[in-house]
């Protein structure tokens, strides 16, 4: 409850101080390829769909937060079976703009644990209690936006840096690329 009351307060505190600056609002989505390090899981396809704000610091620095669900987790090796994790991610991305619409961008991700289910067959079973609500990562890559459309195209690596396993004997990270679209409404350059 703590972090999501801080979560709270960091928003509201980033809103009122962004209020002054020129700021785009867009929506997002994509696809998800991602993994669960620290046992024998493979990669396990999902989707991204959310809002997202790009705000201009400079000329050449902007700051992107989002705030979007994202279907996680992984497969189990040699098997149909999943573990299906379902996240609320806000990364708050600090952006350096080239002239031509390319961007690279770094910065720090909280993911809220939305549902944990594993799957095998027809069975679906809750392991919510088995996770962490909150996981710490680090998104790193690139994106494009077409200045005069709003439309661009975004490819990123989410680095996840906590452990998101309750048992203290698993270190299970998650990992993932995200390949999506994006608009901003009213774009400005």
């Amino acid at each position: 409850m703590k972090f999501h009351l801080i979560g709270l307060l960091c928003a509201i505190m980033m809103t009122s101080t962004l209020q002054a600056q020129h700021v785009n609002i867009g929506v997002k989505g994509g696809l998800n390829v991602y993994n669960v390090t620290g046992s024998n899981f493979d990669q396990k396809l999902g989707a991204h769909i959310g809002l997202l704000g790009h705000v201009h610091l400079t000329d050449k620095f902007g700051l992107q937060p989002e705030i979007y669900y994202s279907m996680q987790g992984a497969k189990f090796a040699s098997s149909d079976n999943s573990l299906n994790l379902g996240y609320i991610n806000v990364p708050v991305l600090l952006q350096y703009m080239f002239d031509n619409g390319f961007r690279i961008q770094a910065g720090p991700q909280l993911g809220v644990l939305a549902s944990a289910k594993a799957v095998a067959g027809d069975t679906k079973v809750d392991v919510k209690d088995d996770f962490k609500s909150i996981d710490l990562g680090l998104g790193l890559g690139a994106s494009y936006v077409h200045p005069p459309s709003g439309f661009g195209i975004d490819a990123r690596y989410n680095l996840g840096l906590s452990n998101i396993s309750e048992n203290a004997s698993n270190d299970y990270k998650n990992r993932g690329f995200q390949l999506g679209v994006f608009y901003l409404f009213k774009h400005k350059n």
